[in-house]
């Protein structure tokens, strides 16, 4: 199959149409066998306990084209755990790991000429969502649900790519609080966020760092992805709190940093920590590891490359995940599983 005619470097970060999403229907109880669908909107009906009562999740992940041309997905079994962990959270039927897995494939194969071709930057972005179709005036969870996947090709999160950005520590605002749904992957989540991160981009920043919601004195996570410091001793720390959001690209750079003897740690970090780290940075599947400039707190900076420089252990680790994600080395972790695709992309 021919690739798509796209220009693979210059691509951003948003939605481009592909040719299929695939659908899963739950009703009486169980799902249906799913169908691939050129349809790209959903008839929904307007009593919907997605739009009336937040019964709503989704993931996100990406596949890869790796140095050897094969396509590959990364740790894509954490994806399908923790969209079980979200729908049970807020009362809708699990999406069964293997029928997760089953979904990436059969949409990943379908839309394989949108892969991007190894060495652009570029990834096939997958975003998994399940949804309650069923009609409720009253609240309660829905008897109907539809579970999509649908694909799209994209580059770096952040408009800089590889190159740090600038955060502001947000008190106003709360992203979740404790006891919430902060630690699960929920819209609303991201509609919460919307005030502090316009604000903080009306200031010139790249996006906020949250405070926990309960004492406004410990580092939760930024708006679109978890948070990392690396101390004056060469420790990755990395916020623990109830209402983060459990990364799985942090959990991937864990391991990572140690076997780096980087000797990681999630703990509760005090804000004002931020002016004792050497480097910092944002990681999630979107924005994989970003390296962090500065944050300002107040009326201080915490400057950590003030060259616009990344700094030395975010680019270790950046490129040592990378690298896995790519198959420019042996995956040591089993984090990588290959796609079979029904032919081979040309171009």
């Amino acid at each position: 199959m021919k690739r798509a005619d796209l220009d693979w470097g210059n691509i951003g970060f948003g939605f481009k149409q592909t040719d299929y999403n695939i659908r899963y229907a739950y009703k009486d109880g169980k799902w249906d066998k799913g169908v691939l669908s050129t349809d790209q909107f959903i008839p929904l009906h307007m009593a919907a306990t997605s739009l009336h009562y937040g019964q709503e999740a989704f993931e996100g992940l990406k596949a890869y084209e790796q140095k050897d041309g094969s396509v590959a997905v990364f740790r894509d079994v954490e994806n399908a755990r923790r969209l079980k962990r979200t729908c049970e959270k807020i009362f809708m039927p699990v999406v069964p790991e293997a029928m997760f897995m089953e979904a990436i494939d059969r949409v990943v194969d379908a839309n394989r000429k949108f892969i991007p071709p190894y060495g652009t930057g570029a990834t096939l972005y997958i975003r998994p969502l399940v949804i309650g179709t069923g009609a409720k005036v009253g609240v309660s969870p829905s008897d109907e649900y539809l579970f999509i996947v649908f694909v799209t090709p994209v580059g770096p999160y952040f408009k800089s790519g590889f190159k740090p950005l600038t955060l502001i520590v947000e008190e106003e605002f709360d992203r979740a609080s404790p006891g919430g749904v902060g630690d699960i992957k929920v819209g609303g989540n991201y509609a919460a966020g919307l005030r502090a991160t316009f604000k903080a981009k009306s200031k010139g920043y790249a996006d906020v760092l949250y405070l926990d919601a309960r004492q406004k004195k410990y580092l939760d996570e930024s708006g679109p992805a978890n948070f990392f410091g690396i101390t004056k001793d060469g420790q990755y720390v990395t916020p623990e709190s109830p209402s983060i959001l459990p990364s799985i690209t942090n959990m991937s750079l864990v391991e990572i940093a140690r076997d780096m003897g980087l000797n990681p740690v999630r703990r509760p970090i005090p804000v004002d920590e931020i002016f004792d780290f050497v480097d910092a940075g944002c990681c999630g599947t979107a924005a994989v590891l970003t390296p962090v400039k500065s944050i300002t707190y107040r009326d201080r900076d915490a400057v950590y490359c003030k060259d616009d420089t990344p700094g030395e252990y975010s680019t270790k680790l950046y490129k040592k995940l990378l690298s896995i994600q790519l198959g420019e080395e042996v995956d040591p972790y089993g984090w990588v599983r290959k796609i079979s695709l029904t032919d081979p992309i040309e171009g």
